[in-house]
């Protein structure tokens, strides 16, 4: 099996929940670029490091109203 050298992004959706997109593709409905592109690993990175409470948005901001 050859290697992926397709290029990918890092997308979220209005929940700030992510994932990866091939940025040759136009982005489903309520999902938006992040900013990081490139290889599949490097975007599987990038969210490793930016999404660190899977909970979406919505609920954080209901808890934390409750706090």
């Amino acid at each position: 099996m050859s290697e992926d050298e397709r290029v990918y992004g890092v997308v979220l959706n209005h929940e700030e929940q992510y994932s990866i997109w091939l940025v040759d593709r136009d982005l489903p409905a309520g999902w938006r670029y992040e900013g990081t592109r490139g290889p599949k690993q490097a975007c599987l990175d990038r969210i490793d490091e930016v999404w660190t409470d899977m909970r979406p948005k919505s609920l954080r901001d209901r808890m934390a109203a409750g706090a």
